[in-house]
């Protein structure tokens, strides 16, 4: 039997295994097909294999075709060699690379995979494209790119390295800058084109013409209300829209869309005349109204004042929703402004109309205090309908600053009416108007001279007003406390404190009264010497009587009128 080492040796010697050196292109021969693979024969101790993704195009591939492989290891641990067509071709191109391609220049190329930070090219050799160079805007998906065959730019070539860099976004860049400058050419304002949403913010949205960025304005989306771009556009979606500016010389164009629809405010008046009853949405609730949608486009504002001839509202929201389906009436159009006015109250009778039926002039009403003001109070007659009572007509005899010091919240009162105007929609009211006037016939109940009786009811820096019967206020000077000077009232007098006292002085017309304490026990004769110190002062004499010049006191008796005026100064 032939030795075994002896016949391998001797099949070595016959084939090319001698000759074959790891890191060098070298020819194989085809010999069989797979699925996913082929097999080459190097005419060494067993053949190679290379997968089929290293072909172009693995459909032109023949068994016993020729084909050039780069030989990275003579065997690997099953003792099969490592082949490459893929390195082979790279290997042979990066010589033809190194002689006709240079930066700048433009190649071919095949996007192989998607690797971190990018994409691997091949134009001839493996090329890396950055995603940032991918397109104008990087994408976020790059396994759309593989198997795609697309033109390149050379960014970087390091020979000694073997790097190349490029882009197909510079590539894009220059072919949009040619567009754009053909595009500013053409585009006129008033003709239309289609474009693709590329960027959407809060003031509008960017629309790509086909290599020409156009600004479309968030007023110019809609003849309707507009919140947000977003509500109209999404990005990537193709819109046909109006050309409304060109500025050449800045490269930018204005856009509009809602201009590529009829303006709904055309004929407005005809469509939605004065008086006329309409349907819409809420669309919006501010604080002031409700803007309800007629239609696309068009709105109107219900004021919160034509919500309700009667109901007290404070917001919108009270009554209406956002989407809510009303009726209301037009009130008013303004075409030039594009507004609407509407009135969801005259969808029903005024009450306001029957005011002057229910309440004339003269009657006695009865109602529930619902609101103070510094001015007065508001009494509500009925649901929706209130009166007001001046400060001034809530009492005959005391001098109200505020209704509060009568009146409370929830107070039921009787009222005179004493003025309607159902179209200020306002009712005046009188309290005091309830009761005789006490001052009506003041003679027959005081006279000068008479000693009254009354407790101390306010002190103020100038005198003390003691409250009399049927609530009458009278003035006691400081003068005319005692027949000792008085520094401070409130040392002698005393809130609340029943006093005697002597009236000097009745002013009907001005509804005042003055009050003398000293001369309250005066006998006829002191009272009379008085007199006759007043008479004599009246022909330029002066007197002294009760402790008081003449003139004092005479002083004192014909400025009780302004000394009334003061009764807001507060005590010392």
């Amino acid at each position: 039997m032939p030795d075994k080492s002896n016949v391998m040796e001797k099949l070595l010697e016959g084939s090319n295994f001698s000759a074959l050196k790891a890191g060098t292109v070298i020819k194989g021969i085809i010999t069989e097909i797979r699925q996913n693979d082929i097999v080459v024969d190097i005419g060494g101790k067993s053949e190679g294999i290379i997968p089929l993704n290293e072909f172009p195009d693995p459909s032109e591939l023949q068994v016993g075709s020729e084909i050039e492989v780069f030989l990275e290891k003579l065997e690997d641990k099953n003792g099969t060699p490592v082949v490459s067509f893929d390195k082979a071709q790279q290997k042979k191109n990066w010589e033809h690379i190194s002689e006709t391609a240079v930066e700048g220049s433009v190649v071919q190329g095949r996007v192989k995979a998607k690797v971190k930070g990018g994409l691997i090219v091949s134009v001839g050799v493996d090329a890396f494209m950055p995603a940032s160079q991918i397109d104008v805007t990087p994408p976020k998906n790059l396994d759309q790119y593989v198997g795609q065959t697309y033109d390149f730019k050379v960014l970087k070539i390091n020979p000694e390295r073997k790097n190349i860099v490029v882009s197909r976004r510079e590539l894009i860049e220059e072919q949009r800058h040619e567009k754009r400058r053909v595009l500013l050419d053409e585009v006129k304002p008033g003709t239309k084109r289609k474009g693709i949403v590329k960027n959407i913010t809060d003031y509008g949205a960017f629309v790509d013409l086909d290599g020409l960025d156009g600004l479309l304005h968030i007023t110019d989306m809609s003849w309707g209300r507009v919140s947000h771009p977003s509500e109209l556009l999404k990005v990537g979606e193709e819109i046909e829209v109006m050309i409304i500016e060109v500025d050449r010389d800045r490269e930018r164009v204005s856009l509009g869309l809602k201009q590529c629809a009829p303006n709904p405010w055309e004929n407005i008046e005809r469509k939605y005349p004065q008086g006329a009853r309409v349907r819409g949405k809420v669309v919006n609730l501010v604080a002031y109204g409700a803007f309800v949608e007629l239609e696309q486009g068009v709105e109107g504002l219900v004021h919160i004042s034509e919500l309700s001839w009667t109901k007290r509202i404070s917001k919108p929201g009270e009554v209406l929703k956002i989407g809510q389906e009303i009726e209301a009436v037009i009130l008013g159009v303004n075409k030039d402004e594009q507004k609407i006015s509407l009135g969801v109250r005259q969808l029903e009778a005024n009450p306001w109309e029957m005011v002057r039926h229910n309440y004339p002039v003269g009657a006695r009403v009865h109602g529930k205090v619902r609101n103070l003001t510094n001015f007065g109070a508001f009494i509500e007659l009925e649901e929706g309908i209130d009166g007001m009572v001046h400060v001034s007509d809530l009492s005959w005899t005391r001098r109200v600053t505020h209704p509060g010091e009568i009146l409370k919240k929830g107070d039921e009162v009787d009222a005179i009416v004493l003025d309607v105007d159902a179209d200020q929609q306002r009712i005046s009211l009188g309290v005091k108007q309830t009761q005789d006037d006490p001052w009506a016939d003041i003679d027959s109940k005081y006279h000068i001279g008479d000693i009254v009786e009354g407790k101390v009811t306010k002190i103020t820096n100038f005198g003390a007003f003691v409250e009399l019967e049927n609530e009458i206020d009278g003035l006691v000077h400081i003068s005319q406390i005692g027949e000792e000077h008085v520094e401070k009232i409130k040392d002698v007098l005393k809130i609340g404190q029943v006093v005697s006292a002597r009236v000097i002085k009745i002013d009907k017309e001005e509804r005042r009264i003055g009050l003398s304490i000293k001369a309250a026990n005066y006998d006829s004769a002191q009272l009379q010497a008085e007199i006759s110190a007043f008479d004599r002062l009246k022909n330029g004499q002066s007197v002294t009587a009760g402790g008081n010049t003449g003139g004092e006191i005479a002083g004192d008796m014909n400025n009780l009128g302004a000394l009334l005026d003061k009764i807001e100064q507060p005590a010392e």
